[in-house]
């Protein structure tokens, strides 16, 4: 026997929900009475890792519920490595379409910020771009100056709901309103230094780092997110994403790129 052939009969043993008919090595695999302890401990671990990574969407729907929904997805979509600190990138988008969770709109939108904080957790370590170094630009050359996302920044905008709000008032424990505004909203990620930390951010900043990562000159992301939200304060936005850390130092004589974020 291949070592393939036994590990691909093994794994899919593993995430089967009932026996299914096999190989007669891997049927008296199955027949012992471990295998099934095994099979549900790698579930398990599976499950433990996405409540890990998405405290808030746990908090929203309790425990019971949201570990049902996790097995759902460990089933339908197991690891890919070993490591599963990053294990359920695709979990926001599994409960936009899981209809258990229907009436709940916002859901999706709130586990990819949770998503958006392990990304920002795990990602490389960089010095971010300060005033001081934005200071010190060739002011002549700002429009076609090539600004990059640090690594660490994660931005996302939910146009229906209030979904960073949502996760804000959920991650930092913040009393509730007598009503919360139900407007969409957007929220930025960094990690300039230690711990990550997180802002609102407006429509207008989420299409300036959308278009910046695109390798777009900054006079062309700078009109883009202009003609997203004409009222914004540029300035001013542009100084929260510097004070946030959101943006890398830049490279001179980095080219233009046309790849889609």
């Amino acid at each position: 026997m291949r070592l393939s052939d036994f590990q691909d009969g093994f794994a899919a043993a593993v995430w089967a929900a009932e026996p299914a008919p096999s190989a007669p090595w891997l049927a008296a695999l199955q027949a012992q009475p471990g295998f099934a302890v095994y099979r549900n401990t790698v579930l398990k671990g599976c499950i433990d890792a996405l409540q890990a990574s998405y405290p808030t969407v746990c908090q929203l729907v309790g425990e019971t519920w949201f570990r049902a929904a996790a097995a759902v997805y460990a089933r339908t979509l197991p690891p890919r490595d070993g490591m599963l600190v990053d294990y359920g990138d695709g979990f926001g988008d599994f409960l936009t379409q899981f209809p258990p969770a229907a009436d709940l709109p916002y859901l999706g939108a709130v586990a990819r910020l949770d998503r958006c904080w392990t990304e920002c957790h795990l990602a490389a370590d960089a010095p971010p771009l300060d005033r001081a170094g934005w200071a010190r630009q060739d002011a002549g050359a700002l429009a076609t100056l090539q600004l990059c996302p640090h690594p660490a920044a994660r931005w996302a905008w939910c146009a229906e709901h209030p979904a960073y709000r949502l996760w804000q008032h959920h991650r930092e424990g913040l009393p509730w309103g007598d009503s919360l505004p139900w407007a969409g909203d957007g929220g930025l990620l960094t990690r300039p230094r230690a711990a990550v930390a997180w802002c609102a951010l407006p429509l207008a900043g989420c299409v300036l780092l959308d278009a910046c990562a695109a390798g777009e000159p900054l006079e062309a992301a700078a009109t883009r997110a202009l003609t997203a939200d004409p009222g914004t304060d540029f300035g001013q936005l542009l100084g929260t994403l510097l004070d946030a850390g959101a943006l890398a130092a830049p490279h001179p004589g980095r080219t233009t790129s046309t790849a889609e974020t």
